[in-house]
């Protein structure tokens, strides 16, 4: 299922951007705001925006949105180190 955001003409119009910026920008700003608010998760705001982990991961950076790195996914990051390691020995 694909979701359609309709902006009024006027709204586009007044968007200080080149017209072939406007939908990739709208996009990256929900993927940002919405990751921001706990709605979507890093992964899936970045696909949202259409970026590179790195990229959005910049993204979020210049705009100062903290990202939410807890315990639990430390422990699963550490838990993968673990099996590239012992498939390395």
């Amino acid at each position: 299922m694909n979701f359609v955001l309709e902006i009024p003409e006027d709204v586009l119009r007044s968007m200080k951007l080149p017209e072939k910026e406007r939908s990739e920008r709208v996009k990256a700003e929900l993927a940002i705001r919405l990751y921001q608010t706990g709605v979507l998760t890093f992964g899936k705001a970045r696909k949202l925006a259409g970026m590179t982990k790195w990229d959005f991961q910049l993204v979020l950076g210049r705009e100062d949105v903290p990202s939410r790195y807890d315990v639990s996914d430390l422990k699963k990051d550490l838990a993968t180190l673990e099996k590239i390691r012992d498939r390395g020995e």
